[in-house]
């Protein structure tokens, strides 16, 4: 299912850690012409354990209040939604993303954590079902280094690439597409295949600074020591078998060791990149 030409931008609010991610999400509705829709699902057997019933209420309320004066202040004049809703947030959302332009949640604290982070994790979890790209923001701001894309020549990793041009133009940074390739493939013809898509899907913005790297050694491991400068990291859910409920090596090792904001992208081939409110390239604030 094609999400609608008006789709949001979707928060997934489980606590006031993930307040972070208001602020990253409202400033691409803001870029992409979308409104945004804050969630917080509430727990009636949380609420009943507790002390006093209204009390876990209370806390749901303030949590989605505080979300959307941040999102208002992040971008006046941004449409901003909130809800609290009674279920799990997991399910929740992956039902919700088959609606919506983009995903974003927090990291659950896997950036830096040094800890074995189970495959439950909500943000793996819907990086490998969600219905729509996915954003996975960390606790700490991001340097402002360029927007990295990690091309293997599929066509999801096409999709990811168009993706990280609109994102490098809407935030005023140099797009860098990096390429892994293992130490017995022709450098020179890979070289010249990312040329080719980088020509092709970054036409539409040619103001944007890009640059193509063709790089050997492990996909992973490369891309995640070349995010440490980056700003944000995109890449295709799964490049070889982009299905639902999967989610490849590199995606997955992205979401738990890079320190920048990870977009998990899919879902993109039938919706349109902005919507009629978008902001011109460039500009950061309304």
């Amino acid at each position: 299912m094609a999400a609608p030409a008006d789709a949001a931008v979707l928060v997934g609010l489980g606590s006031e850690l993930d307040l972070p991610v208001v602020e990253q999400a409202a400033q691409e509705a803001a870029g992409h012409g979308r409104p945004l829709h804050l969630l917080h699902t509430f727990d009636w057997h949380t609420a009943f354990a507790a002390d006093t019933v209204a009390a876990p209420r209370d806390q749901a309320e303030e949590l989605i209040s505080r979300a959307a004066q941040l999102a208002h202040a992040t971008e006046p004049g941004l449409t901003v939604r909130s809800e609290i809703v009674e279920s799990a947030l997991l399910p929740t959302l992956i039902r919700r993303s088959e609606v919506t332009f983009l995903l974003a949640v927090g990291d659950s604290g896997m950036a830096g954590s040094g800890q074995c982070i189970p495959a439950e994790t909500t943000a793996v979890q819907l990086a490998a079902r969600a219905g729509c790209p996915l954003m996975v923001v960390r606790r700490e701001p991001p340097p402002q280094g360029p927007v990295l894309v990690g091309v293997d020549g599929s066509p999801s990793s096409h999709l990811a690439l168009q993706w990280a041009a609109e994102c490098a133009a809407r935030r005023d940074a140099r797009l860098l597409a990096l390429r892994v390739v293992e130490y017995d493939e022709d450098a020179d013809a890979v070289t010249e295949q990312l040329t080719e898509a980088l020509a092709r899907h970054t036409g539409r913005h040619s103001a944007v600074p890009t640059e193509g790297r063709v790089v050997r050694g492990d996909p992973a491991e490369v891309l995640i020591e070349t995010s440490r400068s980056a700003q944000a990291v995109l890449v295709a859910a799964r490049g070889d078998e982009p299905g639902r409920a999967m989610l490849g090596a590199v995606a997955q090792s992205l979401l738990y060791h890079s320190p920048a904001p990870v977009f998990v992208v899919r879902g993109l081939a039938q919706a349109p990149l902005t919507g009629p409110g978008a902001r011109p390239a460039g500009d950061q604030r309304p």
